[in-house]
């Protein structure tokens, strides 16, 4: 019979209630607890997670650890004690001081025959006010052979039917391989500037327990992120991960539209964001249809959704201006919250806090734009067409996004070590690409996974230049030119607007509840409209209603909410804002349209 010991830092958690009751029992042991006498734990391995019944003479007591729960698990032995220490095996596992190091390290404690298993898990824990995620780490303990090659070998049976379950493959006795890594663009100038030290803190240590590599690239300028997914070969990463606000999504969504493979890749390469900017809108909302705790700075359950790689559908928004085409996943904004947004920008240092500061200062003076306002209203939200995959290939002709110039047919690469890689879309063969360093560009090693790789660009020369001018592709619009007339079917609207705000997720901030009916993928945009001639008061009260999503409640003469599938706004006069995704474009004439499900974007498991 097997004696191992079961560490201390046993979860407590109760097992799901809506899960499914049948489960199936894959591996069983008993552990016996060398510190405590007559208590056992039996140990079950099952389809639903890690089960774990503490066994006395008086009672019995079962814990669960759900397997959504848990993010990976390691083998380990004994390290070399210092000399003068005592030579009993168990010593320091009676008070508590297991040190354990890599089954290939130099400093093995050779007369330790156990092989250890650590399983990492972060529980969800619920209180009467929050819940958040608690690290949780079970140590098992294999002795029941007089060798450790036999006590590793049952250790790593376990290691291996738990990491086949956390991939979701068959069971079996060979470890799931994934070769692919996860491709990390991190923008260490988003929000406060943390975003460095928050991945290294929060994202790269799950990252390891789960044995996820990634290849991490540090931004130096603007459009870096999207330079780099147009002219790379974005097939040989898993995941394309951004790292900072919605601006660094906002760009590697676009570079994606600019390839000629567009639809390929996003059906291929599923997005993920990590929140470290200051509004994080996306990753908010993300959290709050997967029921997963948002707390800022705290990325633990996005971090375990990139390790285990659950994907769904996202809608995009083609949005055009009087030069420009780009698509859009979050809003698209003008007048109050826009002014905010872009105006708060120098105080950006603080964080999120700068758009309540900034909301005051606007709302003393509380300003009006006049112009027109048309949009395809939908008449029933309940029952919209949704395509099971994207739409068919087509392509925006914009070149250096400036529209009506000639499209491009191929990638050019300047780099002779590149590799070239070739697809089929739509028939048609294409070069993949991947994009070049110049000569002098570095590489230095970084804290992570093994076999992850930090990827310097801050040395000189180091510059990432696409070789080609960029021509944005994708669906291809269903509206008429910004100059042309409207279909006579939508709705017009013509005075002076204190703001109009579209969006296409549920929070646009991390305490802005924008649009509580909206969903990842439904083929809608709420469109938020405020009539100029409202109260300061009714606008504060509005703002206020904001964070809790009730700040349309009983729509008035002056504020409506509507649900529409396109829109056109015509500004008049030459100041103001108008803003995607957070990011200021061109002032004038803009209209946008929702294709659904084209993205994939990675989530959190809640099965």
């Amino acid at each position: 019979m097997a004696e191992p010991q079961i560490g201390k830092d046993v979860s407590h958690s109760k097992t799901d209630d809506n899960s499914d009751s049948k489960e199936h029992v894959y591996l069983e042991e008993t552990f016996y607890i060398l510190t405590k006498k007559k208590s056992v734990f039996r140990v079950r391995l099952t389809s639903k997670g890690l089960s774990l019944i503490k066994e006395t003479d008086d009672y019995s007591k079962e814990q669960t650890i759900l397997l959504r729960d848990i993010i990976g698990s390691k083998c380990m032995r004994s390290k070399r004690r210092r000399v003068g220490a005592s030579s009993c095996v168990c010593s320091s596992l009676a008070g508590h001081h297991l040190k354990v190091v890599d089954e290939n390290s130099g400093d093995l404690d050779e007369s330790d025959i156990s092989a250890y298993l650590y399983i990492y898990a972060y529980v969800l824990k619920r209180s009467r006010r929050t819940r958040k995620r608690e690290r949780t780490t079970i140590t098992l303990r294999f002795r029941s052979y007089d060798r450790y090659e036999d006590n590793n070998r049952e250790a790593q049976k376990w290691r291996t039917t738990i990491k086949c379950l956390l991939a979701d493959t068959p069971v079996s006795y060979a470890l799931p391989h994934n070769e692919k890594k996860l491709l990390i663009l991190l923008n260490p100038k988003s929000g406060p500037g943390k975003a460095r030290e928050l991945f290294q803190t929060k994202v790269a240590p799950i990252l390891q327990e789960a044995e996820a590599s990634y290849d991490l690239h540090v931004t130096k300028y603007a459009k870096y992120a999207r330079e780099f997914v147009r002219t790379r070969n974005v097939y040989a990463w898993r995941a394309i991960v951004a790292v900072g606000g919605d601006g660094v999504l906002f760009e590697i969504l676009n570079g994606m539209f600019e390839r000629l493979d567009w639809q390929q890749a996003l059906e291929e390469v599923p997005l993920a964001i990590m929140p470290c900017g200051s509004g994080n809108g996306l990753a908010r909302t993300i959290c709050h249809h997967y029921n997963e705790p948002y707390i800022p700075q705290n990325l633990t359950g996005l971090s375990m959704a990139l390790a285990r790689g659950k994907k769904a559908h996202m809608d995009v928004v083609r949005v055009e201006t009087k030069s420009k085409i780009m698509f859009s996943f979050l809003s698209v904004g003008w007048g109050l919250l826009s002014d905010i947004d872009i105006e708060s920008e120098r105080l950006r240092a603080i964080g999120g806090q700068r758009f309540t500061l900034w909301a005051l200062a606007r709302l003393v003076g509380l300003r009006k734009y006049k112009g027109v306002l048309s949009y395809a209203k939908i008449k029933d939200i309940s029952n919209l067409p949704k395509p099971k995959h994207p739409l068919t290939i087509g392509h925006s002709v914009s070149q250096d996004d400036a529209l009506d110039s000639p499209d491009v047919e191929a990638f050019f690469d300047c780099d002779e070590n590149s590799d070239v890689f070739s697809s089929a879309v739509n028939g048609k063969r294409h070069s993949r690409v991947d994009s070049w360093y110049s000569v002098n560009s570095r590489r230095s090693a970084f804290y992570s996974t093994r076999g992850s790789d930090y990827h310097s660009v801050t040395s000189s020369g180091s510059e990432m230049r696409s070789p080609v001018h960029a021509c944005m592709h994708g669906p291809a619009s269903h509206l008429p030119s910004l100059v042309s007339q409207l279909p006579s079917h939508w709705v017009h609207e013509e005075g002076e607007f204190v703001m109009v705000h579209v969006s296409y997720q549920s929070y646009i901030g991390e305490d802005l509840l924008f649009a509580p009916s909206s969903l990842l993928s439904d083929g809608v945009m709420w469109m938020l409209i405020i009539k100029a001639g409202i109260s300061r008061t009714q606008v504060l009260s509005f703002l206020i209603g904001m964070s809790q999503g009730n700040h349309t409640d009983g729509n008035n003469e002056f504020i409506k909410m509507v649900p529409v599938s396109a829109f056109r706004i015509v500004p008049e006069g030459p100041n103001g804002y108008l803003t995607v995704d957070g990011e200021m474009v061109e002032y004038g004439p803009i209209q946008a349209e929702i294709f659904p499900n084209i993205v994939n974007i990675l989530v959190p498991d809640t099965k």
